[in-house]
């Protein structure tokens, strides 16, 4: 599960785009499935939005929840992916992006009436 932070203004025009970017990210780093996509979006107005100095009003913030289990590697991969998509796709430079994965244990999870430790995914946590 995926929440991405912005200025309302900046965020609004692009956020189906950059929903794409983000999904293209995860299918290729974390072998996610095409329709594993579980996104939200949280336009802010300015008055609402307090961000480090140095940076653009694109500064966009990006929170990934995700079951633990992938190698650290492929957590580097994934955040060093997202830069490059959101500037080569997006014209959003790496400073004006901030990324954190959190990772739970699959037993803190609950989805389709069950906990993750219970579920059968038609994908793998382990890469």
């Amino acid at each position: 599960m995926i929440t991405v932070y912005g200025i309302d203004d900046c965020l609004n025009p692009v956020k189906a785009q950059m929903s794409d970017v983000i999904h293209r990210c995860m299918v290729s780093v974390l072998q996610m499935p095409q329709d594993k996509r579980a996104h939200r979006f949280v336009p802010l107005e300015r008055s609402n939005f307090y961000y480090p100095g140095g940076r653009s009003d694109k500064y966009t913030v990006i929170e990934i929840n995700m079951i633990a289990g992938r190698k650290e590697a492929t957590k580097k991969a994934l955040i060093k992916s997202l830069f490059e998509a959101f500037r080569q796709q997006l014209a959003i430079e790496p400073v004006d992006v901030e990324i954190t994965i959190n990772e739970q244990p699959a037993h803190c999870w609950g989805f389709r009436g069950m906990t993750g430790d219970e579920a059968t995914l038609n994908y793998r946590i382990e890469v």
